[in-house]
């Protein structure tokens, strides 16, 4: 199928079994550096790219195919006579298959290494090469991934639409990983071109509904992220299912004594702190004993068979930590459709930028840092005690992850009416009084947080005549002298944070 081929790779993942057959009927071979002593060990003929371009590699390898008598026989154009007469000339056979793969930019990123070393990684002669022959996907067929071996070994001859699709793959690869290398050069929100590039981690049957179609895909230069996790038991991860363990891991990074978060639709809808794991389990499970059901779980320790018991007594979609013990492993085994995850890194959270679609293109935002208890918080009213500030830094962290306008009430360290979603705080407070009534009637004291400033008493009244006391929220108001004003006279103690947490 094909005759002449240009060979530079850095992962050498199934090249000889590949190239044997290409090469058992006559494939001449041009290959670079360490590509070309590997294939020379395994027995094929190979034509080092010196010969071909007729001068030596320079500069420690910075230079070896940057030359025209690498890319004039990728270029050349099969229906334009000049081109193929100025090929015979130069005595050069067209190359009609590319076999090249980047240099691993984003595994040295892991490594830390230093700027100088990682420049090192960007790849200079391995993208021309690609783009060239992507340009010219009419004759060449050009493979940037081992992972097209075998579909194309099994075909007799590739065709234009075969050949396209591969290309298409090129033009996507060297995007995305140029968009790595801007990225780890500063490229950031201010800048006039914004370059996004993505890996794909898997398929999904569908995107939010069975209407859409959807893929998941990661961050080349991301250093943690959902795509780390192992799926140990469970269906196939839904679209859906993703967007709520990102919630609700993304919520628990904000704590770290032991901690568990309960996400149903993309919101928090239980959030417990506690002396242990299996502490915060029972406390997020009796948050909000309704709206749980069919939510998902993620908790910062290891799950243990008693927790394990505990969860398996609901109805949940999946259930992500760093790890189980094998007794847990045992109880989650009897329920095959509970989506069980292993994320060591969960904690962890990358310093991604945060991006959001819109009609005709994204915004793009630096990521939110919320903060606990801070001695530069103003308390206008009683000092609250330890137990008090707890719930108050708990109830101000689990706010920050609510969809605005949000109110959060945290009783003991565990939520105990959350409102959220609304498109005034007064409904908001309204809806978290209506949740902690239902479940917590008798619970005291209470604490609330707004994820932004009371426009108006009228939200701090409501929550005063359903015996809330302690209040948090990040003051700006206009009004706010009329808010502290009324919090006094009913008796609320305001702590204002100066910051404010909005996720629209």
């Amino acid at each position: 199928m094909f005759k002449n081929a240009l060979v530079s790779v850095s992962d050498k993942s199934g090249l000889v079994e590949f190239l044997r057959p290409f090469a058992e009927k006559g494939l001449r071979i041009v290959s670079t550096g360490g590509t070309a002593r590997y294939l020379k060990e395994a027995g094929f003929t190979v034509v080092d790219i010196s010969e071909q371009t007729g001068s030596p590699e320079v500069m420690d390898g910075r230079v070896k195919t940057l030359h025209p008598r690498v890319h004039m026989p990728i270029l050349a154009r099969a229906l334009v006579s000049s081109d193929m007469e100025l090929l015979e000339e130069e005595r050069l056979e067209p190359f009609d298959l590319i076999v090249v793969n980047l240099y691993p930019f984003s595994e040295a990123l892991k490594q830390e290494k230093s700027q100088e070393e990682q420049i090192e990684f960007i790849d200079i002669g391995g993208p021309s090469m690609l783009r060239s022959a992507a340009k010219n996907f009419s004759r060449v067929s050009v493979v940037c991934s081992p992972g097209d071996y075998a579909w194309i070994s099994q075909k007799s001859e590739l065709t234009l639409m075969d050949r396209q699709f591969l290309a298409a793959k090129v033009y996507a690869l060297t995007g995305s990983y140029d968009a790595m290398i801007s990225r780890y050069l500063g490229a950031d929100q201010t800048y006039p071109t914004f370059a996004l590039g993505g890996e794909f981690v898997l398929p999904l049957r569908y995107g939010e509904n069975p209407q859409q179609l959807a893929g998941w895909y990661q961050l080349p230069s991301a250093k943690s992220g959902l795509h780390q996790s192992q799926v140990l038991q469970g269906k196939p991860l839904s679209f859906n299912n993703i967007l709520d363990l990102d919630a609700a891991s993304d919520t628990l990074h904000e704590f770290s004594e032991p901690a568990c978060v309960a996400v149903k639709h993309n919101n928090p809808c239980g959030v417990a702190i506690g002396k242990s794991a299996f502490e915060a389990v029972v406390g997020s499970l009796k948050a909000d004993p309704v709206s749980i059901f069919g939510g998902v779980v993620a908790i910062n320790g290891k799950v243990d068979g008693d927790m394990a018991v505990k969860l398996s007594e609901i109805f949940l979609e999946c259930i992500v930590a760093p790890d189980y013990s094998p007794s847990a492993l045992e109880i989650f085994s009897k329920k095959k459709n509970l989506r069980v995850l292993k994320w060591p890194q969960i904690v962890d959270r990358s310093r991604e930028l945060k991006l959001k679609s819109i009609r005709g293109g994204f915004l793009v935002q630096t990521q939110d840092e919320v903060v606990g208890w801070s001695s530069a918080w103003k308390i206008i009213g009683e000092s609250p005690s330890v137990e008090v500030r707890s719930d108050l830094s708990l109830a101000w962290k689990v706010c920050a992850h609510l969809k605005s306008n949000a109110i959060a009430l945290v009783a003991g360290g565990v939520t105990v009416g959350l409102g959220m979603g609304q498109v005034n705080r007064v409904d908001a407070v309204e809806q978290a009084i209506v949740r902690m009534r239902k479940f917590h009637s008798k619970t005291k004291p209470v604490v609330l947080a707004s994820d932004a400033f009371f426009p108006f008493p009228d939200s701090v009244e409501i929550a005063a005549a359903a015996g809330i006391k302690w209040m948090i929220q990040p003051g700006g108001s206009l009004k706010d002298e009329e808010v502290f004003s009324r919090s006094k006279d009913l008796g609320v103690t305001m702590v204002l944070t100066g910051t404010r947490h909005f996720q629209h």
